[in-house]
């Protein structure tokens, strides 16, 4: 217990039948007792070991309190239990459990790194380690995947998606982006889906300036993971998936040299709008007739000024109507190289990408990896990684829950039913002993999940 923290009670002297006290007394308690999960999914999946095997440790040996790796995992389960703030490290620099999630003694154990180091720690990260760092991110959860898939992984599927950071000071290589109208980084996410499992799992997470073109980097991006994949599922058929953003001939060229099926959004232009005025006709007639939204599909061969070669364009001619408003003209383009009927590829194969959204949304709001305050945006880089992989943590947490009530349970969810566990713990010679409260809703789904990371029954 840090010395400065208070003992003092207060009392509700009416607000019950009789008077109640409150005291902050409770000298080995945690507010994170569940979180001995997260450090059985890293023992599962090696996550922390591998980012902390990117960095070089550049300190006096003799002044050294906290190891590299030590470092990682303090930011990397703290992230995951909801202190995504580096100021968080003050009051949970004397909590047993996430000693205990360092391997160290729970009670009379070091205290866990200060705000300062961990800032410190973060600054000190070079772009290069940051590159292997991504790079062990991805191989860590593609081979969490080939272990567990092997020859049975037929299809994978990569997604990019561009999302904004906005950032409010004064960050290297912060820009005014017209298209979110805020100043911000542009970072890129990238997910891989295997076979027709619901769950994409992330794999990457590039952060860019705020004025990058969203084809920036985007190359280099798959040709690291389409090698990793290849190398791992030999035999699978590999599907790229992206927004209008990356439509560019240089991006399809790669994808065709690289043997990939692709299906990547276009934005309007006169020539496409033409192509898709027939359609567009067809479907303000069958809207007019049932007055509801309408949808016709239909397909062109087109090659914008830059393209050496023409390429097959799906056509979706919408009409939207809203109550008491104006019918909106909506055509919508996608490229692509599959064969197939134009309805199935839009709606079955595109439109599939956009559960993606709700894995950024889980990266924004459950995790908070926009926390790029830092000046340096190597430092921010650094951050983002860390919480990727406190994500990729989460989701393994989640793929651990499969056949619970807990299956497609979003990270805030997971946090609060699985790792927001209120617990006393004690400490003999020979074992720890984690009291968990015996009214958990949801201690079922912990022991299941438990049971499968390598508990056995006691």
């Amino acid at each position: 217990m840090n010395d400065d923290t208070t003992r003092q009670s207060v009392l509700f002297p009416s607000l019950f039948q009789r008077p109640l006290r409150a005291q902050f007394d409770e000298q080995h308690g945690s507010s994170d007792g569940g979180a001995i999960l997260l450090k059985a999914c890293d023992a599962r999946l090696g996550v922390s070991r591998a980012l902390a095997a990117c960095l070089v440790d550049r300190r006096q040996a003799g002044k050294v309190e906290h190891t590299v790796r030590d470092l990682v995992r303090q930011r990397l389960f703290g992230i995951a239990c909801g202190y995504a703030d580096g100021n968080d490290a003050a009051r949970l620099a004397d909590d047993p459990i996430h000693k205990l999630l360092l391997e160290r003694d729970a009670i009379t154990g070091a205290m866990l790194a200060s705000q300062p180091t961990l800032s410190r720690f973060e600054n000190a990260a070079r772009r290069s380690e940051l590159y292997r760092m991504g790079e062990a991110l991805a191989e860590t959860v593609i081979e969490r995947h080939r272990r567990r898939l092997g020859r049975r992984c037929r299809h994978v599927t990569i997604d990019l998606d561009p999302t904004d950071d906005p950032t409010h000071g004064a960050q290297q290589l912060s820009f005014f982006n017209g298209h979110y109208d805020t100043w911000c980084y542009l970072p890129v996410a990238g997910f891989v889906t295997f076979n027709h499992e619901p769950e994409q799992y992330l794999v990457s997470y590039v952060l860019r300036p705020g004025n990058a073109p969203a084809t920036r980097g985007a190359i280099g991006i798959l040709r690291r993971l389409l090698e990793r994949l290849r190398k791992a599922f030999p035999r699978a058929r590999v599907l790229v998936r992206l927004d209008g953003g990356f439509a560019s001939g240089e991006v399809f060229e790669f994808l065709e040299a690289e043997g990939c099926d692709y299906v990547v959004a276009m934005a309007k232009n006169k020539r496409l709008a033409r192509r898709a005025a027939r359609l567009m006709g067809t479907a303000r007639r069958l809207s007019r007739r049932s007055g509801k939204t309408a949808h016709v599909y239909g397909q062109t061969r087109y090659a914008a000024r830059r393209w050496k070669v023409q390429r097959r364009v799906i056509i979706k001619a919408e009409v939207v109507r809203h109550p008491g408003r104006e019918p909106k003209m909506n055509p919508r383009f996608v490229v692509t190289n599959l064969k197939g009927a134009p309805r199935r590829l839009y709606e079955r194969v595109y439109c599939a990408r956009g559960d993606v959204e709700n894995r950024i949304k889980e990266l924004h709001h459950g995790l908070e990896i926009d926390r790029t305050s830092c000046p340096r945006f190597l430092a921010n880089q650094f951050r983002v990684l860390l919480t990727a992989a406190a994500y990729v943590l989460m989701q393994e947490l989640r793929r651990r829950a499969a056949g619970t009530s807990l299956a497609r349970a979003q990270v805030w969810t997971l946090r609060e039913r699985l790792l927001k566990l209120g617990a006393r713990l004690e400490r003999s010679v020979r074992r720890i002993v984690l009291h968990l409260p015996a009214s958990a809703g949801w201690q079922n789904e912990w022991r299941r999940i438990a049971l499968s990371l390598g508990a056995v029954p006691a």
